[in-house]
């Protein structure tokens, strides 16, 4: 029993934001969203703007809707947070195609993948009393 209240604490310090439907495939996603797993989410989105990649800015409109949540419906600190977890999903795939020479066809297959990002709220005490 202690087990489930001490779960139910660590999930209010924790918020998440989804995306659906993002067209680009899922490990061109995984190479962004890896940029920015267990790092405070202020230089997460620091490294998100100067991103030259183009779905930096969908996964930064995800970071900014999980800041969003943890502030509005969990009432955590923006300064404390860190983003806890970022992964990619896939999701369906368009399939196209194009006639080739001698009768053949070419295979097009146009991904779409989603994303699930968490932050959490780190204490400044608890770190203390982790390094001590």
């Amino acid at each position: 029993m202690t087990d489930k209240t001490t779960n139910s604490k660590e999930e209010k310090l924790e918020a998440t934001a989804k995306v659906r439907m993002l067209k680009t495939s899922p490990q061109k996603l995984n190479l962004v969203s890896r940029m920015i797993r267990n790092k405070p989410v202020s230089i997460a989105l620091a490294q998100l703007k100067f991103s030259k990649k183009r779905i930096a800015k969908d996964v930064r409109k995800c970071l900014e809707s999980a800041i969003a949540n943890a502030e509005n419906n969990h009432d955590l600190d923006i300064d404390e947070l860190v983003v806890s977890e970022a992964y990619v999903g896939k999701n369906l795939v368009l399939k196209r195609g194009r006639p080739r020479a001698r009768g053949r066809y070419g295979k097009i297959l146009k991904p779409f993948s989603q994303l699930t990002i968490k932050v959490k709220q780190i204490l400044a005490n608890s770190e203390e009393k982790e390094k001590a």
